[in-house]
Formats: structure tokens, sequence, C-alpha cells
């Protein structure tokens, strides 16, 4: 019963210090991106390669490796020159493939402020442009890593801020990065902004919505990163984003 009482007197703490000072930003609600990534349904519509492909939304990533396992590379290149989007985003599909379904994605976006993520070397783990965009990347080896790491980032990042130069270490990017530099060899970290994180103070920043429905997005991630054989990660997490761990 106190602890209940604590966590309402918090709840109650914070919305008088939003409301106090910057007022309920409700302009700045955002919408959680859920669900399987852009492109499944034309993915779950083809029979390229004779046989049923595993749905996005309810396969999982077991079931995703079990299935890749099982092709040629042929055939994995196949399905990433037809679904790039799916592909790079396919909790359980190899690293590697979904590396270079992600470069192709970046390669063909439109978006400015994509540009820096589709340089040559990043190895870009997720890549989902609905909403304000959602990134995940990868620092260091993961196939040979013993140690991994996932940083998880809190309010005002997305795909456009997910690397600012003029504030390296405020994204996760650069936390990311500054972490690998001093875990040395045998280590790989991910920046992981792969969930609808709150703009601003306002209703966003103050509730658990947007921290739920991440959650499942970064349950699914790591299932996928042990599907594939990478080790079970540690996850550090800054800020909003320590609601969503």
């Amino acid at each position: 019963m106190r602890r209940f009482a604590r966590t309402l007197a918090a709840v109650a703490l914070a919305t008088t210090v939003v409301a106090g000072t910057a007022g309920w930003a409700s302009g700045n609600t955002q919408r959680a991106v859920t669900g399987p990534p852009p492109g499944s349904a034309s993915w779950r519509a083809d029979g390229v390669l004779g046989r049923e492909l595993p749905d996005p939304g309810s396969a999982t990533p077991e079931q995703v490796s079990l299935f890749f396992s099982g092709l040629g590379e042929r055939e994995r290149q196949v399905l990433l020159e037809r679904h790039p989007s799916v592909v790079g985003n396919l909790d359980g599909a190899p690293l590697e493939l979904r590396y270079r379904a992600n470069a192709r994605v970046l390669r063909a976006s439109h978006d400015s402020r994509l540009t820096r993520l589709a340089a040559p070397g990043r190895q870009i783990l997720a890549f989902d442009p609905r909403g304000r965009g959602q990134v995940a990347e990868v620092f260091g080896d993961l196939r040979s890593a013993r140690h991994v790491s996932v940083v998880v980032p809190g309010s005002d990042i997305d795909a456009g801020t997910f690397d600012r130069k003029n504030d390296v270490y405020g994204t996760p990017a650069g936390m990311a990065q500054s972490l690998y530099a001093e875990t040395g060899p045998g280590s790989a970290v991910i920046a992981w902004a792969g969930y609808t994180t709150p703009v601003g103070l306002g209703v966003d920043a103050a509730t658990g919505g947007l921290a739920e429905a991440g959650a499942g997005r970064l349950t699914r991630f790591t299932e996928g990163l042990a599907a594939d054989g990478v080790p079970s990660p540690v996850v550090f997490c800054h800020s909003y984003g320590s609601v969503v761990c």
C-alpha cells in the first residue's frame, strides 16, 4: 500500500511539474509505431520461393531464424531484393542480411536526414521509416562478440536525431560508440532507437504508454539477437528509455 501511495505521489509530482512549467504539450502527443515492418502484406503474398514465408506479425524470432537457416544464399538474396524493408527489420533474420537490406533501403531514400545513415561501413540492424523513423546501429562485430550491450535512449530521439553531429554524446549513436570505445575487443554495442519516443515535456513523457509499446519491440529485438546466436545483451537505459526497460 505504501509503495502504491509513493507511486501516486510521484505521478502527481510529475504532473504538477509539467503543468506548472511547460504546460501539457498535447500538440506533441505521439502515436506509437507498432506491428510488423512496412511491406509485410507484399511479403506474405509472395510465392517466389514456392513456399510460405514466415508472417512478420506472428512468427517468433526463433521461427524466422529456422526459416532462413533452410535457405541458400541465392534465395536469401532474392528476398532481400524483393522485400528489403521486411528483411531489414525481421527479428531472427541473419545479421548480415539485415545490414545489406537496410543499406539498400537507406540508399534509395530521398530523405536528406538519412544521408549519414547510408554511409558505407555503417551496420544498420533495423530501420523503420514510419512515424519519425526508428533505427538500430551496431558498433563492433556481433558475430565474434562475447559481450553485447544495447543502449536505449529517451525523449526526442528518432531517425533524424539518432546521430546529431552537434550533440554527439546526447544521441544513441554517440553514446553507443563511446561505450564501445571503452569496452575493448570482444565486445559490441547496439544503439537501439527502435521505439516511438516522447517529444518534449508533455503527456507522453509523464506516462508509460509509449514505453509499453516500446518494451514489446525491445523484447522482440533482443529475442531476435538470441535466435541468431548473439550473446544475451546488457541493456543501458537513458532517461525515458529506463521506463521502456
